[in-house]
């Protein structure tokens, strides 16, 4: 019962945002009272702090299986894109902005697995593209990488790019292009020109 009640939470928090899904909520939808969710998670802090983390732990296992693959590096990026789009529905921006503010040591301790994740990820990603010749051979990867996180960051901030100006999933297209012709030589030019034209719109 504890891991349907949490996939459910998920789901909702997802949709919905963690502040705007109360107990009641998830009660009323799973159809059991919130005594049951009580039995298994003491207050919706803890609730959500597992939600947030059994979430990290799937989108991170996906991931894993696509760098698994060993796609060309830039093919590699758009299909991690792709992964955490079509699992994180979207990424709700309101999602993320009601983490932030209303769970905020929650946030702050997800934030830092992300980042040490991610670091792992796109080093290893740049430096497979620089081997290649796609990546310019004069790139700072610490540099580069760092600027990717707080990119990815950055772009979630509803404040600076409202979701009915901005949907999520033509944010994370532009931004990933943005960044790699800021890396990629002509060879990777070609490559990544490649890599958009043979996907398309939903798949970006």
């Amino acid at each position: 019962m504890r891991e349907t009640i949490l996939n459910k939470a998920t789901e909702l928090f997802l949709d919905l945002g963690f502040k705007s899904v109360t107990m009641d909520d998830i009660a009323t939808e799973m159809g059991i009272s919130k005594k049951t969710i009580y039995t298994h998670f003491k207050n919706k802090s803890v609730l959500v702090k597992a939600s947030t983390e059994i979430l990290f732990l799937r989108i991170c296992s996906g991931i894993d299986g696509v760098r698994k693959e060993n796609q060309n590096p830039i093919v590699e990026l758009y299909s991690i894109k792709q992964y955490v789009m079509k699992h994180m529905k979207n990424q709700n921006s309101s999602a993320q902005f009601q983490l932030q503010k209303y769970y905020p040591a929650v946030y702050a301790e997800m934030r830092s697995k992300q980042y040490d994740y991610m670091q792992d990820c796109v080093v290893e990603n740049l430096n497979k593209g620089l081997e290649m010749g796609l990546y310019r051979e004069n790139l700072d990867v610490e540099f580069a990488s760092r600027i990717y996180f707080l990119g990815m960051v950055g772009i979630k901030d509803n404040d600076m790019f409202p979701a009915d100006q901005f949907p999520m999933i033509t944010l994370m297209e532009k931004y990933l292009e943005y960044h790699l012709r800021g890396i990629v030589t002509q060879k990777g030019l070609k490559k990544l020109t490649e890599t958009i034209e043979n996907y398309t719109p939903n798949d970006l």
